[in-house]
């Protein structure tokens, strides 16, 4: 802990980077101070936040695997595991046990294997290695790997019980693994002596291995040219081959042992009996039928079939693959063969892989599937086959995160307690039926709530312009709502004529969500320059939507810095650019204060519903702004937005300017361009002068800049100021940096100039998990890769050369809009892509019935400060450090029925300063970070106690002030990976640590902070992963996990009986450790494969060992054993008995033989 204490006379011209530049208030002139200089005085700030109270780990990943692989399941411990292309592993539970895992080369998982009620996972990795995982810990680890460095796995099995690992290898050998020492038995079993010796070509790979379930000690081997081999594994020889035309997939056993079934590449199944091997007892092509020349049709490969026998019914067989090749565009199917019914269940996207759940783990019973586990490349389903109709289960999981691709993510902790049950109770009305009504078959491992657990949500939107709101609680997620931002508007039609040209692919996608809990006020920006504010209810109402058009177009004028004499477009007054308030244009609106030539060419991106419709409870649009087009130009993406309930107003800005609109009485504010809210006091000296001078005539296919100079501009910029921090995304937002181009003469003109490089009216909404940075056409692929390495100068020259000034942030607050100020008033804090900040004081009327008639004025001639690099937050303390929480307005049911007794009336929250502010005085501290650096303000002062260089060679991209350990500090995410920490309002850094590179646009756009030292971003487009920041909830997170691994007692086989044993074929038990240990078959080649210890080594063996349920196991072995030696022990005594009694009775009669001789005739 340390106390910081700071004199606060002079600090505006001595503290580093901290000068300001006054702004005219009153009249008063720039940089003259409006009041009296602050007396002397101390801040006492008692910062408890230190280096160990921080420590970055993830927390657990939402979400459906990417790209998925493999499929494996423990039917007694009934968890579930799920490999993937990028070397992670998915396993998982009832809900709540959700665990990933990740292989450190990244390589992809061919194939998983569970040690059946063992607690272990092996799995078996593109890079030729098997991995063994210890599940018996809250976070899996691996205990031993086996590199293969001649050998290529192809197929993987693992009997039950059996501590002997199959490997099959593309070479078409075979070999033998034991699974406690994870190493090679000298036991091959090579394919020249698998097949016969006058075959004269390879079999091919190894495809299937399995064994019998008749005798363990017999294994069929399935090579991919056809060829199938019993291999005796006693005996060291084949049992039978079988030679077919046709390319083998997989087989499955019937539980019997006496036949097999196999599927093959032309879509057809064989049945094979062993007692009988020379041909199929049965050949059906399930979806083949037989054409009008006699012909089958040709048929896809069937890639796997299982054979399930049941006790009650016929047989089912189950199979993917298979139809008709002549059928195009026919999606991919699974299909049920029970008995003589067949039923195809047809599939969202393609089928890659699938297991048949069953009540034995034991392959020579009965085995009564009850279920099948279908993984799709972007689903997971589970199909009940106990019911005819085949219905699906309901999955609990949320593996519908990417239904609609993810556009952006926002995380909100420690949200009011009663919002969950009240979003999840208005979006259970609205569930899809038709499930099976039996539980969840997957329900292996345990989870409790723990006690370090608080209300979270996250909130998620997608390109399709939905949005849902999830339950995060207990790094849990759930789906709580819903919500269709498109019902707003109405169908776009493409006969429309010129406004089926502004129709994007997806017009309604999310860019931006702002949410306040606690009035549960919740606004929605699009990619189509819109904002939906909603309101919540709990009741359904008729209501008609109020659109707003507000036009923050500018027109194109140059600037000319004061010490360059160059071309470079500036801002000028918007169209409908006022001081004043304006009233409220209703859609479809005339220009308010805009030139005539403004109506020439305006068109609105999206038409929204102009009647009464009726809303279902929850949240119901009250007001859409929308930016149109003019003159053929469209309206620049919003790139920052704020809405504060307490005061009624929603600001929203973009390349061109700031809007401000009292959503309340739905009317525009303010609306004007960056330059004009500077007004006399702009740092920069930026002068016009015409428009049209030395500009190049352009055709339609136009080029973006007007000289190399301005390309050069836009190279030397860091990506975070128009593409990364949610400013101008779409390839439109090139427009700021290039004057507008003339409009072409004729019918194809405006086309054409809106068609040309870099100028499409909109691209396609991209995800977050594939946006790209857009920039100009003129730029060369190295300027591309580079984009993130490369960062804004930080000289005043590159900013005099910047030509358009995008609002990167918005807040408001309760704060002092001047030096004067002795009290503090609403006020709007604008953060720019230059790096300055601007207050604008706000004055809104105190009295409930006059907010809805008076106006509220705006006098944007406040305070401008300045920061290096885009500014990208605010956060506001009082002076003890504590966080100041902006006013709000307590919910309250727009649709509830009037009391007459009970006048509704609004309630506003304001958080005020704490107890012991009075020692300090008035004022507060502003915390304002950029991309570059971060500033602490002493308002009214306006002087900079504290400033931190964050970084010089990369750039910030996400930054947040949160509270962590009851206290306060400024998280920050780097383009180059790094997260760090700052304590508030020192800046001293408390954590820095390289944790993710940012490779993608995808984490920049979704990476958020929270409080609770919680963070998310979208590891890949179909998941979420959470990290934590803090100590505490590091400490915490084994008591949050889930257990995998419960002891459960294995079931015992079923008892064959005397004659099924007698007749059934051999029932002694198979030894494989006589046959595979080193004894007798020697050790394997140390140049084939090589042993890696794991992480987890010695001490996963430990903990697995020093449980109660390893203790149990050990005694329950060490009992069993003591059984067999002691049968043992027993069966030589009793030879021992025979034997003395069998030597006594030969030394009698050999006495009684020679009892009359002498010695003599002996």
């Amino acid at each position: 802990m340390k106390k910081f204490r700071k004199v606060l006379d002079g600090l505006t011209t001595s503290s580093p980077g901290g000068s300001t530049v006054g702004s005219p208030s009153c009249g008063s002139a720039a940089g003259t101070p409006t009041a009296a200089a602050p007396t002397p005085r101390e801040i006492d700030v008692l910062e408890t936040l230190v280096s160990e109270n921080f420590q970055l780990c993830k927390t657990v990943r939402h979400g459906f695997p990417y790209q998925p692989t493999a499929l494996a399941f423990d039917p007694v411990q009934k968890i579930l595991a799920i490999g993937s292309r990028s070397g992670g592993v998915r396993i998982l539970g009832r809900p709540g046990v959700d665990c990933f895992c990740q292989h450190e080369s990244g390589a992809a998982v061919l194939q998983l294997q569970f040690l059946i009620n063992e607690g272990a996972l092996v799995t078996a990795c593109a890079d030729d290695t098997l991995h063994l995982w210890n599940l018996r810990q809250r976070r899996p680890a691996i205990l031993h790997s086996l590199k293969f460095n001649r050998e290529r796995i192809t197929f993987c099995h693992l009997p039950f019980q059996s501590k002997w690992l199959y490997v099959g290898t593309e070479r078409g050998n075979t070999h033998i693994v034991n699974i406690e020492s994870f190493v090679l038995s000298g036991y091959v079993i090579m394919w020249n002596k698998a097949i016969e010796l006058s075959t004269k070509t390879h079999p091919g790979p190894v495809v299937h291995l399995s064994d019998s379930p008749k005798d363990e000690g017999k294994l069929l081997v399935g090579f991919e040219s056809g060829t199938i081999v019993q291999w005796d594994l006693r005996a060291k020889k084949t049992d039978f081959r079988i030679y077919y035309d046709e390319a083998i997939h997989s087989a499955s056993w019937h539980h019997e042992g006496k036949q097999f079934m196999c599927s093959h590449s032309d879509g057809s199944l064989t049945v094979w009996n062993l007692r009988n091997t020379s041909k199929p007892v049965q050949v059906t092509f399930p979806h083949g039928k037989i054409q009008k020349d006699g012909k089958k049709e040709s048929c896809k490969p069937i890639l796997k079939v299982d054979y399930k026998t049941s006790r009650n019914s016929e047989p089912f067989v189950i199979f993917s693959g298979g139809l008709s090749y002549d059928k195009a565009g026919r999606r991919p199917t699974l299909t049920i063969m029970h008995g003589k019914a067949i039923t195809v269940l047809e599939m969202d996207f393609p089928i890659v892989e699938f297991i048949t759940l069953c009540d034995t783990p034991y392959n020579n019973e009965v085995q009564d599937p009850f279920a099948v586990v279908v993984l799709l490349e972007k689903d997971l389903i589970v199909v009940d086959l106990t019911q005819s109709n085949f219905p699906v289960f309901e999955n609990p999981y949320p593996m519908d995160v990417h239904e609609s691709p993810v556009t952006c993510t926002a995380y909100f902790a420690d949200c009011p307690p009663d919002i969950i049950p009240v979003l999840y109770s208005i979006g259970a009305k609205h569930k899809k039926t038709g499930y099976s009504q039996k539980e969840w078959p997957v329900s292996g491992g345990m989870w409790t709530l723990g006690s370090h657990t608080y209300p979270e949500i996250i909130i998620t939107g997608h390109a399709d312009g939905s949005i849902k709101f999830w339950d995060a609680s207990a790094i849990t997620l759930q789906m709580l709502y819903k919500l269709k931002t498109s019902k707003v508007f109405e169908k776009p039609k493409q006969s429309e004529g010129r406004a089926s040209e502004l129709v994007d692919e997806d017009p309604f996608a999310v860019q931006m969500v702002s949410w306040c809990p606690q009035s549960r006020i919740f606004c929605v920006v699009g990619i189509s320059a819109h904002i939906i504010l909603y309101r919540f209810s709990k009741y359904d109402a008729n209501t008609q939507i109020v659109a707003l058009e507000v036009r923050l177009q500018c027109e194109s004028e140059d600037v000319i810095s004061p010490s360059e004499n160059e071309n470079n477009p500036c801002f000028s007054e918007p169209r409908s650019g006022s001081h004043s308030p304006q009233p409220h244009q209703q859609h479809p609106a005339s220009p308010g204060g805009g030139t005539p030539e403004g109506v020439k060419d305006s068109a609105l991106c999206l038409k929204v519903k102009d009647r009464v419709v009726r809303v279902p409870p929850g949240y119901q649009a009250e007001l859409v702004i929308q930016l149109p087009w003019l003159d053929g130009e469209p309206p620049q993406q919003i790139s920052s937005l704020d809405i504060n309930s307490a005061y009624g107003l929603l600001a929203l800005g973009n390349c061109n300017g700031l809007a401000v609109v009292d959503y309340m009485q739905k009317s525009l504010l303010l609306c004007m361009s960056t330059l004009d809210l500077y007004g006399a006091a702009d740092p920069y000296q930026r002068l016009t002068r015409s428009p049209r001078r030395n500009r190049q005539s352009t055709s339609g296919l136009t080029e973006l800049s007007d000289n190399q100079q301005s390309v050069d501009m836009e190279r030397s910029k860091s990506p975070t100021s128009d593409h990364v921090n949610g400013h101008c995304t779409s390839p439109t937002s090139q427009l700021c940096s290039a004057g507008k181009p003339r409009i072409p003469t004729g019918p194809e003109g405006p086309r054409l100039a809106r068609r040309g490089p870099g100028r499409p009216p909109f691209r396609k909404a991209q995800s977050a998990a594939c946006m790209e940075i857009s920039l100009p056409v003129s730029h060369t692929e190295e300027s591309r890769e580079n984009s993130f390495s490369r960062s804004r100068s930080s000289s005043v020259s590159s900013i005099d050369r910047d030509t358009k000034e995008a609002i990167t942030t918005l807040q408001f607050g309760e704060s002092y809009g001047r030096k004067g100020d002795a009290l503090p008033t609403p006020c709007l804090w604008v953060g720019t892509s230059l790096g300055v900040i601007l207050l604008v004081p706000v004055s809104i009327p105190t009295d409930q019935d006059e907010r809805m008639e008076e106006p509220v004025t705006i006098g944007p001639c406040g305070t401008v400060l300045m920061l290096k690099g885009s500014v990208l937050r605010f956060g506001f303390l009082d002076c003890v450090g504590a966080l100041i929480q902006s006013p709000y307005e307590v919910w309250r049911d727009p649709n509830a029925p009037e009391d007459p007794d009970r006048p509704r009336k609004r309630k506003l929250v304001h958080h005020s300063p704490s107890s012991s502010q009075d020692a300090c005085g008035e004022g507060h501290l502003a915390v304002v970070c950029s991309e570059r650096q971060a500033k602490v303000f002493l308002m009214p002062s306006q002087s900079c106690l504290f400033v931190h260089n964050i970084t010089e060679s990369s750039f910030v991209l996400r930054a947040d002030v949160v509270s962590v350990s009851n206290s306060v500090c400024l998280a920050c995410f780097c383009a180059n990976g790094h997260v760090m920490t700052l304590s508030l309002p020192s800046l001293r850094p408390l954590m820095d640590v390289s944790y993710l590179p940012m490779t993608d646009m995808r984490i920049a756009r979704t990476f958020c902070f929270t409080n609770g030292g919680q963070a998310l971003y979208l590891s890949s487009p179909t998941e979420i992963q959470r990290m934590t920041y803090s100590q505490e909830m590091y400490d915490n997170l084994q008591e949050m996990l889930g257990e995998l691994f419960t002891p459960i007692e294995t079931p015992e086989a079923q008892n064959r009986g005397f004659l099924k044993g007698f007749f059934g074929g051999t029932a002694h038990t198979f030894d494989r450790e006589e046959l595979f240990g080193e004894a007798a078959a020697g050790k394997g080649s140390r140049s084939l494969a090589q042993h890696i210890p794991g992480q987890a080594g010695v001490e996963g063996m430990k903990v697995a060992a020093s449980g109660a349920v390893g203790e149990l196991a050990r005694a329950r072995v060490a009992l069993d054993e003591r059984g067999q030696r002691l049968g043992e022990l027993e069966e030589r005594t009793a030879l021992m008995m025979t034997s003395a009694e069998s030597f006594s009775k030969h030394a009698h009669e050999l006495m009684l033989k020679c009892k009359d001789k002498k010695w003599y005739q002996l």
